[in-house]
């Protein structure tokens, strides 16, 4: 059925409302589109912190952990912080 063919049937009215009907659908999927947008921009930046700590969590520390207890083999740079 073509434009012309609706328009003569059923008038301008249904026309005009079928119309409206199509505009307002493309309009709100366009909307749509920014917070989906922003939605996986926050997922990403998410995923990458989550990375990042789960990085920095699991690796070994790099100096000494415990600085208040003597330990049974001190390393140099550990003894010079303990106190007896």
């Amino acid at each position: 059925m073509s434009m012309f063919e609706v328009l003569r049937t059923f008038g301008t009215k249904a026309l005009v409302k079928f119309a409206a009907a199509v505009g307002l659908f493309l309009v709100l999927h366009l909307v749509r589109i920014v917070p989906v947008l922003i939605a996986t921009v926050i997922e990403v930046s998410m995923r990458r912190l989550d990375a990042f700590i789960v990085d920095q969590a699991s690796r070994a520390p790099s100096g000494p952990v415990n600085q208040f207890f003597a330990h049974p083999n001190p390393t140099r740079e550990e003894a010079v912080h303990v106190r007896t």
